[in-house]
């Protein structure tokens, strides 16, 4: 009764240190905006809300192949531009990255500086080759 109870208790410490342990697939979100993007691969920029916003961003960029299997590029970036208007200045934010632990999905951040239209530039460059496209995204 007592190797049983040893071996009940062992076998729940285990499976407790594995559930902690294991990261599983990133919680997206809601779609932004996807495009295509280098050697028939799709990227798609998303997050909590499906929009960005004036201010603080934080956002998933995904890649995925034709066939919708995650794609592992490695090193990813994403550029936001906003023309100049009247006497207003054209501006720019930059996306730094981070790794999610789930291959082919990359946390960002950027800071938007103003609500409107954003043309968004995105790239990557890794085991899956190299591509970039451009989008327009509309910050709220």
């Amino acid at each position: 009764m007592k190797k049983l109870a040893i071996a009940l208790v062992f076998a729940v410490v285990v499976l407790a240190a594995a559930a902690c342990s294991s990261k599983g697939p990133a919680d997206t979100g809601k779609v932004i905006k996807s495009a295509p993007v280098g050697n028939n691969l799709t990227a798609t920029l998303s997050n909590k809300d499906g929009a960005l916003k004036n201010g603080d961003n934080e956002f998933f960029v995904s890649f995925k192949d034709s066939s919708g299997k995650a794609v592992e590029v490695e090193a990813v970036g994403l550029t936001f531009q906003m023309p100049g208007m009247g006497t207003m200045p054209a501006m720019n934010a930059a996306g730094s990255f981070t790794a999610t632990g789930t291959p082919g999905v990359y946390q960002g951040k950027a800071k938007l500086e103003s609500a409107g239209d954003w043309q968004a530039q995105l790239s990557y460059e890794g085991p899956a080759g190299k591509g970039k496209t451009s989008f327009t995204v509309a910050a709220q």
